[in-house]
């Protein structure tokens, strides 16, 4: 199953728990893994002016970082399809196949003269063990993969496994798209403060510089992360941390760091200090 074999994409999972753990790392140590529904969460997060998520960000880092990743998704096949497959179906009709070739055999014990009966029999029975090997092999595959991702496949069917993989990869091409559409309408606003700039022998002879762009959003978070990235407090690992740490985020999200500090209460009345955008 190209889910499991697949290279980028465990590395491009790994990114991401690196990244979650990153962003963790003042708070409960690092964690082991995440569940896949996790991946949903991503699109969740979005910056203070809402115009990009933390899978904005991800898709960035992993441009700069690990341009070999962008093409994971071209390393899973039949994705979509596998979801639509009803597994169990699948099973059961191969056992009701099963049931209605053995009372067939029966059947032609009692009739062994019967050159109908006996044609389909011989016919029949090399078709129907290749479809149980067949249905073997898709079960034990099944399984494998799904317990490879951490999740249960007794409760896990693919209308549920297959689907977040899904979102994931149409979600991440989208995020890519958007990347390089603001990369050239920023490329088009330094051309036009380029071109608007002052003539030498007046600014520049002057020793003035030209005013810096306004800090991104993505150049906040980044700021953002820095700034979280202090030794641990607690040293706990917790499977799937990274969900607290995303749903924490969508409840409150990056904040610039080039503001006064301000004093704020957690849930269990312990004060803390965060930075608010203007």
């Amino acid at each position: 199953m190209s889910i499991k074999s697949s290279s980028k994409l465990k590395k491009m999972l790994e990114v991401i728990l690196a990244f979650g753990n990153y962003m963790n790392s003042s708070k409960r140590g690092a964690a082991y893994g995440f569940r896949l529904q996790s991946l949903d969460l991503l699109l969740d997060t979005k910056s203070t002016d809402r115009k990009q998520t933390l899978l904005h960000f991800i898709a960035s880092i992993v441009q700069e970082k690990y341009p070999d990743l962008r093409s994971f998704h071209s390393e899973l096949h039949f994705v979509d399809k596998a979801g639509q497959v009803s597994l169990d179906s699948i099973l059961q009709n191969v056992r009701s196949l099963e049931k209605g070739m053995a009372v067939a055999q029966k059947e032609f014990l009692v009739q062994d003269d019967n050159p109908v009966l006996k044609e389909f029999i011989k016919s029949s029975s090399e078709m129907l063990d290749s479809l149980i090997k067949d249905s073997k092999t898709a079960q034990e595959a099944y399984a494998s993969a799904v317990e490879y991702f951490g999740e249960n496949p007794k409760t896990t069917p693919p209308s549920s496994f297959f689907p977040p993989f899904v979102r994931f990869i149409k979600a991440y091409k989208q995020a890519e798209l958007e990347n390089e559409q603001r990369r050239k309408q920023e490329a088009e606003i330094c051309e036009g403060s380029a071109d608007a700039s002052p003539t030498p022998g007046k600014a520049e002879s002057a020793g003035q510089k030209m005013p810096m762009m306004p800090k991104m959003p993505q150049m906040d978070l980044i700021a953002e992360l820095k700034k979280r990235q202090v030794k641990p407090q607690v040293r706990g690992v917790k499977d799937g941390a990274i969900e607290d740490i995303i749903t924490d985020l969508r409840s409150q999200p990056y904040r610039r760091t080039d503001v006064g500090p301000r004093n704020t209460k957690r849930p269990n009345g312990q004060q803390v200090s965060s930075n608010t955008a203007p």
